[in-house]
């Protein structure tokens, strides 16, 4: 009788647990649309949820974090990048999938207890967001573009009588890798600020005030009004020359120009103008029909510095546009001044 007993009762026992299994099964089974307590999408608590709940939840508070526009600030101004510019999307379906997988982990007994006990699972599921890379990278640009300032290099404010240091500035650039890492994680991160703020580095000019001498170590200044060429060394006033320049109608042409060709004793090689008469496209060699005397540097265009036997002409306009200066005056002159030398006409 006892022993009948104990089978009844293990009998029993092995009842009440199939039942219980079966039981347990049928509650897991029934919460099979269910995500649990605890588990969020992309910061959005759906835990308890089904999943069309979190469908609904997910459109109206992770999309309208994806929506919002990312800014972009520097220095006081701002550029704004809209979601729809950026191509921004996420698969929510996919999202809810991954949730209900990570709340059906492990076996289903499990699941129950932990349902009836009041647990939780803590998982953030992380929404795959797209966007245009095309989009992204047109907005980098115009960002690096507008927000870009080229250094300036130091330089000279020519005067036909003073040549002024102008100091140069810094430029800066955009660090353009670093904005679009940031720019993407506020894009594809519903939790992440929608504010980026713009890193950027110096660029120091290429030349600075100290160097200027270097960049300019011979100077010409020609002062058409008062008939004068002031030769320049390191920036200082060396030496002052009398000159005759163009006549009304060839006039010598105002500018910064250098000195590409240095002859000794050139020919003249008469320009095909009205004004030349039947010598116009002639070459005249060294010698008394050639008003070209001694020197000559070529400064633009045909026009140039040359000497010339015509004293009384010094200190006028004259000339059919290239620079008169005495024959002494151009020998010195010429020895002076390189291929290159900078001309300042004014």
């Amino acid at each position: 009788m006892r022993s009948r007993r104990v089978v009844i009762g293990l009998a029993v026992a092995a009842i009440a647990l199939v039942f219980a299994a079966v039981g347990a099964w049928a509650y897991d089974h029934g919460r099979r649309d269910t995500i649990a307590k605890g588990v969020r999408i992309g910061g959005v608590d759906v835990g308890g949820m089904s999943t069309a709940q979190a469908r609904a939840t997910l459109r109206s508070e992770l999309l309208s974090r994806l929506r919002r526009p990312v800014v972009v600030t520097y220095d006081g101004r701002r550029v704004v990048l809209s979601a729809r510019r950026a191509g921004v999307a996420v698969n929510v379906d996919a999202a809810l999938d991954a949730a209900l997988a990570r709340s059906r982990d492990g076996w289903f007994g499990a699941r129950v207890a932990r349902e009836l006990s009041g647990g939780s699972v803590r998982a953030d599921v992380q929404p795959r967001v797209v966007y245009s890379r095309l989009a992204v990278a047109h907005f980098v640009a115009q960002v690096g573009d507008g927000f870009d300032r080229p250094a300036r290099d130091a330089s000279i404010d020519f005067t036909p009588t003073k040549l002024a240091p102008v100091t140069g500035q810094d430029g800066v650039t955009v660090e353009r890798r670093p904005l679009r890492r940031a720019i993407v994680h506020a894009l594809t991160t519903p939790a992440a600020p929608h504010t980026v703020v713009v890193h950027a580095r110096t660029v120091k000019p290429k030349v600075t005030t100290a160097q200027l001498a270097a960049k300019y170590p011979t100077v010409i200044t020609v002062d058409r009004a008062s008939f004068r060429l002031r030769l320049w060394k390191d920036l200082k006033l060396v030496k002052t020359y009398t000159i005759a320049v163009g006549r009304a109608g060839l006039e010598t042409p105002a500018g910064v120009y250098t000195i590409n060709d240095k002859q000794v004793n050139p020919s003249w090689h008469v320009p095909n103008s009205a004004w030349a008469g039947d010598l116009a496209g002639k070459t005249i060699p060294p010698g008394p029909d050639d008003p070209i005397k001694a020197r000559w540097m070529g400064i633009y265009a045909g026009a140039g510095i040359h000497g010339t036997d015509e004293i009384d002409s010094l200190g006028s306009a004259a000339s059919h546009g290239c620079i008169r200066m005495a024959i002494p005056d151009v020998i010195d002159l010429y020895d002076r001044v390189p291929l290159g030398t900078t001309v300042y006409i004014a």
